[in-house]
């Protein structure tokens, strides 16, 4: 008796952070389910060079990906560096409505500043992004990001403290998911 030949295939994943769809390849469309895409935004961002990882979640025969991670590239952020400016960087980890997240903000001063801004404009950044994520869920923080809503906000806060040349979130990690109730 002879085994019949299985061929790999072409199935579409759809993207609905940035509304597109993609296409893997996979024996069964169930073999999808848990895997990752790499996906860069480049030219959709208009040369603001950011890569995302989204997971692949299989239901009902029809493949859509959540976000799971977002990062700028560094030669973006070495890019924007100038001379004569200082730069701020954080890490740290906070809720979200529905996962654990690690959000990592950029700074970029206009001149050189003193330790005692750096660390103020540290803190309030930290403290900001914390409230802001408190009662948003980790799709809705993706979407700001790449729509630069977040950025913006926190840019025009920060302000208040010394005016920065660049405010960006560096990386937005999800850690680990939170089952709602």
């Amino acid at each position: 008796m002879v085994q019949q030949k299985i061929k790999k295939r072409f199935f579409d994943v759809e993207i609905p952070l940035i509304s597109k769809t993609t296409q893997l390849q996979a024996f069964e469309l169930s073999e999808l389910d848990g895997r990752f895409i790499k996906y860069d935004l480049t030219r959709i961002l208009r040369g603001k060079s950011m890569e995302m990882s989204f997971k692949v979640k299989v239901k009902e025969e029809a493949a859509t990906s959540e976000p799971r991670k977002m990062r700028l590239l560094p030669y973006y952020l070495r890019r924007m560096m100038r001379k004569g400016t200082n730069y701020i960087e954080d890490s740290f980890s906070t809720k979200c409505k529905n996962a654990q997240i690690r959000i990592k903000p950029f700074l970029i001063t206009r001149r050189k500043v003193s330790r005692a801004i750096r660390k103020a404009l540290r803190v309030k950044a930290k403290e900001e992004l914390i409230d802001y994520s408190q009662n948003k869920n980790s799709q809705e923080i993706f979407d700001d990001i790449i729509k630069n809503k977040l950025q913006k906000n926190l840019g025009l806060k920060l302000k208040k403290i010394y005016p920065l040349s660049l405010c960006e979130i560096r990386i937005l990690d999800v850690e680990k998911e939170i089952e709602e109730k």
